[in-house]
């Protein structure tokens, strides 16, 4: 199985999200997941099928952090300087890492995750870079000026570290390695220089690496820059790099040779191939999708991934780490490394890469009437083409199946095309979802549309709007509801005037035979009645408002008075001239609020205003007002109390006037 390298940049989260479409949304791959992981940087990724373990080093950490699979860490392990490029023995039992800032690799064992060695390559050598071939650990090492290849041999009583296996190639700084276990004895190097752009293949079956094939800056070359990552095909027979500002390139490992190229976007840097040889294609592009995946011998991508962040609250998306893809030994998963424009770094494991993603969409009318034929139409597309009569289940959900209801399997038309018709029994939100199952070679895939059915607008009345009430009286509100289909309920809300008593539901019940629904309120305030029906399967939601008028309860006491008596029809307090009479009023209370008392004097067969003053009303809701000054004998006089809306404090009722009372000073 292929081993894989990843450069020090990073890792990320995944879980591919249902894509909106036109109408409708796409399948998802439900099964992905991502996590972020704890570690500043990424420096190489490799996979432990036998114990299902992932081990990601940081070199900026100088830790070795190890997985499941899932991305939730079973264990850290520090004091690694530097620690960069990871290679796991062929039985799964050591896992080796290049620790360039301690000049050695070191081993550990994958099952318990601990030490067991440590080996010393040389003073200033700083491996980084590591790959199993021919078996040796084969290491790419160097400084910024000067780059090669050794080796260490495990298979003696003593560990045998052969330095300058290549001198020739000429590589500015430690080259990225890459083997696999279909061709064992073959070693495959590329520059992760920017100006190297040079790449070797090499037999090691000798012991030494023998370089067999060379391809570098010369007469007759492209250009390359930097190679972010290598991969060699199972049977050793191809090499594909990415390299920024090329497509994924395939390489013949016999001559170096162009053998083509996985079409993607313009920043590969990442690449890995599977035991049946789909390769998985990343790029570091912001525009383009993250993830290519290209089946066995196809240069047409079957599915493409375009990341999200990590990170919900920022917008944009993750970026595949430079070597940053590692397939499951053996299975069908794929672990991708990845970072965001934080630097968060997260593990992403995509279950079904290798199954084409159809995009579904689906159309309907925006309206349309109840009870007539409507028209769905839908596409369903796919980097592997769908055959016609390829079964589609569609489900249609209304007021009448909140559930859902099955309306069959309809089949797939010529060149990924369907469409149907219904006849919708129910108005109101109608939604059609159709869904396609999968199968061994695409994942699922469903899309909905909704349509706006037309229902009729039921009839529904309230009398008593406009009334005007003594306060306290008891009124019955009636709600009438005409025709309607099933549903026969209505709702009855009192909202009396004033912010301190809400609106309440009063009444919910079925109309009776005739349609009526009746509920009694208490008239202390001015009140709305609101009638509610909930609308049902044909007919619309309707409410109706009767707003009634209650009059504030209002009386005036009268003492101090030395008699009463009759002047025709009318009585009258009397009182001597000196007495100051005192007009004692009761009302509604209502915080804030003030009575208005009004004074006015009979003269020839008139009554004429004399004033009117506000009176605050204490809590008890009385007022007592003391009339003073002088006091001219013989005139009839008259006051009243009153309650003026919106002038007496508040407007929770309406104006009332009290009785007049009727008075005179005598001498």
């Amino acid at each position: 199985m292929p081993r894989r390298t990843l450069t020090s940049a990073t890792a990320l989260a995944v879980l591919f999200s249902s894509v909106a479409l036109v109408a409708g949304t796409a399948g998802s791959a439900s099964a992905d997941s991502s996590k972020v992981l704890p570690v500043k940087s990424a420096g190489d990724i490799v996979v432990d099928g036998v114990h299902q373990k992932i081990f990601i080093s940081d070199p900026y950490g100088g830790t070795l952090v190890a997985t499941d699979y899932t991305g939730t860490v079973l264990a850290t392990l520090a004091g690694l300087p530097g620690v960069d490029g990871l290679a796991l023995s062929a039985d799964s039992g050591q896992l080796y890492a290049a620790v360039p800032g301690a000049d050695s690799i070191v081993s550990f064992e994958t099952q318990t995750v601990t030490q067991t060695a440590r080996y010393a390559i040389g003073d200033g050598t700083g491996p980084e870079h590591l790959a199993l071939a021919g078996g040796k650990v084969w290491f790419g090492y160097g400084t910024q000026d000067h780059g090669d290849i050794g080796s260490l041999d495990l298979s003696g009583t003593e560990p045998v570290v052969a330095l300058g296996q290549d001198t020739a190639t000429g590589f500015r700084v430690a080259p990225k390695l890459a083997a696999t276990p279909g061709a064992p004895d073959l070693l495959a190097a590329g520059s992760p220089d920017y100006n190297g752009s040079r790449l070797g293949v090499y037999d090691v079956s000798g012991g030494t690496a023998n370089r067999t094939a060379q391809y570098g800056n010369g007469p007759g070359t492209d250009w390359l820059g930097i190679t972010s990552d290598l991969a060699l095909t199972p049977d050793g027979s191809g090499l594909v790099t990415a390299n920024p500002g090329n497509h994924h390139r395939l390489w013949r490992t016999s001559d170096l040779t162009d053998a083509g190229s996985y079409p993607s976007a313009y920043h590969p840097d990442a690449v890995a191939i599977a035991d049946d040889g789909t390769v998985a294609a990343g790029t570091s592009s912001p525009y383009d999708p993250d993830i290519y995946i290209f089946g066995p011998g196809s240069k047409t991508a079957v599915r493409q991934y375009d990341l999200p962040d990590t990170d919900e609250h920022i917008s944009g998306g993750d970026e595949v780490v430079p070597g940053g893809l590692v397939w499951e030994p053996g299975g069908s998963r794929l672990f991708a490394v990845t970072s965001n424009s934080k630097g968060d770094r997260a593990l992403r494991v995509l279950t079904d890469p290798t199954k084409s993603a159809p995009a579904m969409t689906v159309t309907a009318p925006a309206s349309a009437p109840r009870a007539k034929s409507l028209t769905v139409k839908g596409t369903l597309k796919a980097t592997l083409p769908l055959p016609a009569g390829t079964p589609l289940t569609v489900t249609r959900t209304d007021m009448e199946s909140p559930g859902g209801k099955s309306l069959g399997t309809k089949g797939l038309g010529a060149n990924g095309v369907f469409s149907f018709t219904d006849t919708p029994p129910a108005g109101g939100k109608v939604t059609y979802k159709v869904s396609y199952a999968g199968d061994a070679t695409h994942i699922a895939s469903a899309a909905s549309a909704s349509v706006n059915v037309s229902r009729a607008t039921p009839s529904l009345t309230l009398n008593r709007n406009g009334g005007l009430y003594a306060y306290g009286t008891d009124v019955s509100f009636t709600a009438h509801l005409g025709s309607t289909y099933k549903n026969r309920t209505v709702e009855l809300w009192s909202d009396p005037f004033g912010t301190d008593k809400p609106k309440k539901l009063v009444k919910k019940g079925k109309v009776n035979s005739k349609g009526n629904l009746s509920v009694t309120v208490d008239m202390t305030r001015d009140t709305t009645v609101t009638a509610v029906f909930a609308g049902d399967a044909r007919y619309t939601p309707k409410s109706v408002k009767s707003t009634a008028y209650a009059k504030v309860k209002v009386s005036t006491a009268v003492s101090k008075q030395y008699k009463t008596a009759k002047i025709g029809s009318t009585s009258y307090a009397y009182f001597h001239k000196k007495t100051n009479p005192v007009f004692t009023t009761t009302m509604s209370y209502y915080k804030g609020r003030s009575h208005l008392m009004t004074l006015q004097f009979y003269y020839q067969g008139r009554w004429y205003d004399l004033g009117s003053q506000y009176f605050k009303l204490g809590t008890s809701g009385k007022s007592a007002v003391t009339l003073t000054g002088t006091h001219d004998t013989g005139y009839r006089m008259r006051m009243r109390s009153s309650y003026v809306n919106g002038s007496s404090g508040d407007s929770v009722n309406s104006t009332t006037h009290g009785a007049w009372k009727y008075f005179i000073f005598t001498k």
